[in-house]
């Protein structure tokens, strides 16, 4: 089969994965395997070629909102059959056993693993995965549609949640790339006011399309403080601009699995009981309740294709601001 792998960490403009012929796995006891369809590429994954989070072993296949058609089932395995459409998030696998899953926590997990990241991921023909934490796809949601969900939609979703958002309040999303993309409708759907903070003129116009009620700069002064607010771009610095536009009790959560450093602070930004947190990763569960609303409102991803063997071109679109909602390697 095909796949693109890291073998050593580079920027992406020098082309970090290079296209090589592997075996077709087989898979093991309580795993799947998947014929690849389509997958999504996150920020996740620039920082992971560009060394900026390392995974424990290389070379690896990165990839992680994949989307795929079982075509071969591991002895164990009695919840999924083969032609079935599947999607494997960000999270692969966890113990079950630790105090944080049994508080249904697992993305919290010591022991979790991560698609892309601990195994090989979506950027390749055919990939493996632990059945018990893969997401069955509904028919309503097409192969493409699919992809950005999966990471992309799950971690925005759960951000608005650890965000305390609230039905009618005012929301501001800093940074408006595939996540924000896809939370915006999930807070509009909610009947939430949402400000859009962004550089890039394409993005600003992508969210007044997607129903933003205000656009501008991390800079420029909101019309009205926030409730709520989620930072997706990993700026530190963008912490000490934004909590200064939230309201006394409000929640600034963020969205970043690396951050450049938080500058100092005057404790009068965070005073006022305004809780400020970090989102880590995302929970089986968030998975299966935002594919549900993701057909219920619907949501429509904006999706830029790209073949496999594109994926480092990909890459550097994605670092530079030049797409809009997600790209996606069709297999």
């Amino acid at each position: 089969m095909r796949a693109m792998r890291l073998s050593e960490y580079q920027a992406a403009e020098e082309a970090p994965l290079n296209l090589a012929k592997l075996p077709i796995p087989e898979p093991g006891r309580g795993q799947v395997r998947m014929e690849v369809k389509f997958c999504g590429v996150c920020h996740t994954d620039l920082h992971t070629v560009e060394g900026e989070i390392h995974p424990p072993a290389m070379p690896i296949t990165p990839g992680h909102q994949v989307v795929g058609v079982i075509d071969s089932l591991g002895d164990g395995v009695a919840n999924l059959h083969e032609g079935e459409r599947v999607g494997v998030p960000w999270l692969y696998s966890a113990d079950g056993e630790c105090k944080y899953c049994q508080r249904g926590k697992e993305n919290l997990c010591p022991q979790a693993r991560f698609t892309g990241f601990h195994v090989d991921g979506g950027y390749a023909e055919y990939m493996l995965a632990e059945a018990e934490y893969v997401l069955p796809l509904p028919a309503e949601i097409q192969n493409k549609q699919a992809a950005p969900l999966l990471c992309a939609g799950i971690i925005g979703y759960r951000s608005l949640k650890l965000a305390d958002l609230e039905p009618g309040e005012r929301i501001g999303l800093v940074g408006f790339g595939a996540s924000a993309h896809l939370a915006i409708q999930v807070a509009r759907y909610w009947g939430c006011e949402v400000y859009v903070f962004t550089r890039s003129k394409e993005h600003r116009r992508h969210a007044r399309e997607l129903g933003a009620a205000w656009v501008g700069g991390a800079d420029d002064e909101a019309p009205e403080y926030l409730d709520r607010a989620i930072i997706f771009a990993p700026a530190g610095s963008l912490v000490l601009k934004i909590l200064p536009k939230l309201r006394p009790a409000g929640t600034l959560a963020i969205n970043a699995i690396h951050m450049s450093p938080i500058p100092e602070m005057d404790y009068q930004m965070i005073y006022g009981e305004r809780t400020l947190r970090s989102v880590a990763n995302a929970t089986y569960q968030d998975g299966v309740e935002f594919i549900q609303l993701a057909v219920e409102i619907p949501i429509r991803s904006t999706v830029n294709v790209y073949p496999l063997e594109k994926a480092n071109q990909a890459l550097i679109d994605l670092k530079h601001s030049r797409i809009n909602g997600e790209a996606v390697l069709e297999i």
